[in-house]
Formats: structure tokens, C-alpha cells, sequence
């Protein structure tokens, strides 16, 4: 499969334990505006404990469908209610 990101595959990434461990679905992501950075979540919680730092092609692996918001820009987020559902985009403020 072609890499569609704007960052390599082994660059590190923001996650949750719940999306690596858990299998819950990616339902949020943000693409930072100020480093570049990528963030893909699954919404279930808020808590720093949760988080976790791995490559973005292990999250990309997950799910495939992640490569549908490649070409989110810097300073954007998106949002789905769940993997049936399409990503909804909006800009950072």
C-alpha cells in the first residue's frame, strides 16, 4: 500500500492504549499546525495515562481507512462517529 501521510511511516505519533490494546476504533485525529505532528485517538478518554508514542504506520496498520484523512492539513483535525461513518473535517482555532 502507497504511504499517503505527510510523515514517514516510523515517525512517532500521539495514541491511546485503547486504539493499541484495546482495539477501539480511531474516531479522532489532528494534525498539528505547529511541529506537524499527527494525533489519532479513539475518543474514550482524556486521561495522560492512556496515551502512548508509537510509529504512525502501527496505528495506520490498525486501520487502513486512516489513509483516507492523509491529506488532512497542518492545523485541521477530523472527526467520525465510528469506522461506518465518514470523516467530518474542521480547522483548528
Amino acid at each position: 500500500m502507497d504511504w499517503l501521510f505527510d510523515q514517514a511511516r516510523n515517525v512517532a505519533t500521539v495514541t491511546t492504549k485503547q486504539v493499541m490494546y484495546e482495539n477501539l476504533p480511531v474516531l479522532s485525529v489532528v494534525h498539528y499546525e505547529d511541529d506537524d505532528s499527527w494525533a489519532f485517538t479513539c475518543g474514550t478518554t482524556n486521561e495522560s495515562d492512556d496515551l502512548m508514542l508509537v510509529s504512525m504506520e502501527q496505528v495506520v496498520d490498525t486501520d487502513p481507512t486512516l489513509s483516507s484523512i492523509a491529506d488532512l492539513p497542518p492545523g485541521w483535525s477530523a472527526y467520525r462517529e465510528s469506522v461506518n461513518h465518514k470523516w467530518v473535517r474542521s480547522i483548528d482555532e
